[in-house]
């Protein structure tokens, strides 16, 4: 084994820019993953291009997807989603078809494909399940009402997931076949009936509980459920993502749930990593300079359109004001999943790769910018309730307090570096020059 190979060295130099862009991240008080994409970025062929082939971390990447629902799964109380189910299917519902609605009206203006109106109305309607989880716990609000309504939006739009890839690739039959209808119809039901028993009682897994008790074996029995019921779920023509969130959901509600949760964590924060890497890796900043107006109009319009979907859907809901802004601008970004659905699109010859890039290019600036829009539009929120006299006015009052720290900031380094150069003209003495 030669231990002395240059992809080693990469892979160190790959983990190392992933762990300070994240740490950089998590300083500014933003989630983690945007550091990691960051990284992806400057690491792939738009960056230094140390990271050329990004097919030698995809398949990481993809145990990194089922590793993050089957965790999703494992935190899910079942008891308080069936509390906001109802909310949280009316308003998936209403975001699917909202987003493929639109897309396909402005399909005659815009003069896109059928194919790129239906990827992109689909991958619009999904939101970062990843992204919105961490800065809900950056503020401690997963565990309020609004939180527990939004943790169910991104439970319900994860497993819509599965509905729209199987009918993007009917699509290519031109028909969405019976079979693919019934498998649809099954998985659902299959879901409903499962989450009604498990909230009935709490199960104990005899063989589980053994292999619990030995730290190693309890780690290796987390990821054997993980992938062993994505599997089982590939096998019978499912998705393996749906596989894997089932069996995070059954363990979640097991005896065991503490214990398996706290060996996993630490596997299924690399193997996300991995993903969100990899995401950046797909980013291609030529295209985004060659496209920079189309690029930057959509990420515009899918930011401003989704927030104002989200918060009408949730109001249709009966939620009020306050509980709908705050839920509707978390979920206003364009989520993880909608690489996948990108990717059915283009399998099935729906959208051409040029257009495969502008959905990725789109879904990673509105994944990197959505802490920002968020934090904007909650101190947007506090603002009106004041009476602003200018637009300058409105900027000191959203930005004031950052601009502040960074002007500061700014005066001492200029103050340390002045101070620096005078004590080098000091040592220097009147007899040191040439």
């Amino acid at each position: 084994m030669d231990l002395h190979h240059p992809e080693l060295t990469y892979a160190a130099a790959v983990a190392l820019a992933a762990v300070l862009c994240g740490g950089l991240m998590t300083r500014l008080k933003q989630p983690a993953i945007v550091g990691y994409i960051l990284a992806g970025v400057v690491l792939g062929p738009s960056g230094f291009g140390l990271v050329s082939n990004r097919d030698a971390v995809a398949v990481l990447a993809e145990f990194g997807v089922l590793m993050l629902l089957f965790v999703i799964g494992m935190k899910l109380d079942i008891s308080r989603f069936l509390g906001v189910w109802k909310t949280a299917v009316f308003t998936t519902v209403l975001q699917i078809a909202g987003s493929v609605g639109t897309a396909l009206l402005l399909r005659h203006v815009l003069g896109w494909s059928l194919g790129l109106s239906v990827v992109l109305g689909c991958a619009v309607a999904i939101s970062s399940t990843a992204v919105v989880i961490k800065v809900l716990e950056a503020s401690d609000e997963l565990d309020t009402p609004v939180g527990r309504t939004t943790l169910g939006i991104l439970i319900a739009q994860d497993m819509a997931v599965v509905p729209m890839m199987l009918v993007l690739e009917s699509m290519q039959a031109k028909a969405l076949l019976p079979a693919d209808l019934a498998r649809v119809v099954l998985s659902v039901l299959f879901l409903a009936l499962l989450f009604w028993w498990l909230s009935k009682r709490r199960i104990d897994l005899p063989l589980t509980a053994r292999l619990a008790r030995d730290s190693d074996l309890a780690t290796l029995s987390a990821l054997a459920w993980c992938f062993g019921t994505a599997a089982i779920s590939g096998v019978l023509d499912l998705s393996p993502a749906y596989g894997a969130f089932l069996g995070g959901v059954v363990l979640g509600n097991s005896a065991q749930r503490d214990m398996l949760l706290k060996r996993a964590q630490p596997i299924g924060s690399v193997l996300l990593m991995v993903f969100f890497l990899s995401i950046g890796l797909l980013l291609d900043f030529k295209f985004i300079w060659k496209n920079l107006g189309t690029v930057l109009t959509l990420l515009a319009m899918v930011t401003l359109f989704k927030t104002a979907l989200n918060v009408a859907a949730l109001r249709l809901a009966r939620q009020d004001w306050p509980s709908a802004f705050l839920a509707g601008v978390a979920l206003a970004q364009v989520g993880e999943f909608s690489f996948l659905l990108a990717e059915t699109g283009k399998a099935v010859k729906l959208i051409s790769a040029q257009e495969t890039k502008l959905v990725v290019a789109v879904t990673v600036l509105s994944l990197v910018l959505s802490p920002f829009w968020l934090f904007t539009m909650r101190r947007m929120h506090r603002v009106a309730a004041v009476h602003v006299h200018s637009f300058r006015e409105l900027v000191s009052r959203l930005y004031g307090d950052e601009a502040r720290t960074v002007a500061r900031t700014a005066r001492r380094a200029r103050l340390l570096a002045h101070r620096g150069s005078w004590r080098d003209d000091s040592n220097a003495g009147p007899g040191s020059g040439i």
